[in-house]
């Protein structure tokens, strides 16, 4: 079983206002098990974790809200009614990535049971990927968004990364 835990120097006060409650904390397998733990991150360390776009990968598991609300720029749309049947080719697009963050609209239920699915493969596939961090969005997409943080949206895939922000579009 996973550990679901907020990262370092965020307040579990604060990461209710967006959950609406407490996150439940399970107890993790060893690490010698290959056990991954799957941390929230706040949208500004997402930002300073951007500035090495080549270790990092944002997966958005969205659905059909993708295509009209925008994403964030750079990110890969893996969509959750079809998560497991494509993971495979995810694990394979993010090769060489050490840190991956999931996402839905609220980062509440499709973005950490992708994490969660991810996680649980890539300790069945039993294959070192180089991969050390899975973290989920805090407040997920809409957070992201209602935050004034830059938002891409084209319709190409793979994104193009053309960003706006939330005073630019108005």
């Amino acid at each position: 079983m996973l550990e679901v835990r907020s990262p370092k120097g965020a307040s579990d006060s604060n990461s209710s206002l967006c959950f609406g409650r407490n996150k439940k904390k399970t107890k993790t397998k060893q690490p010698s098990d290959m056990a991954r733990s799957i941390s929230y991150i706040t949208g500004s360390q997402l930002l300073s974790l951007k500035r090495r776009p080549n270790n990092i990968a944002i997966i958005d598991v969205r659905d059909d809200e993708r295509s009209y609300d925008g994403h964030i720029a750079g990110s890969l749309h893996y969509a959750n009614d079809t998560f497991y049947g494509k993971i495979s080719n995810l694990a394979q697009e993010v090769k060489g990535k050490d840190t991956l963050v999931f996402h839905c609209a609220l980062s509440q239920v499709r973005g950490p049971s992708c994490a969660r699915k991810f996680a649980n493969y890539l300790e069945d596939m039993k294959e070192e990927t180089g991969i050390k961090d899975i973290l989920v969005l805090e407040c997920g997409f809409n957070g992201w968004e209602s935050s004034g943080r830059p938002v891409c949206r084209c319709n190409s895939i793979p994104c193009k990364g053309e960003t706006e922000t939330k005073s630019e579009s108005a």
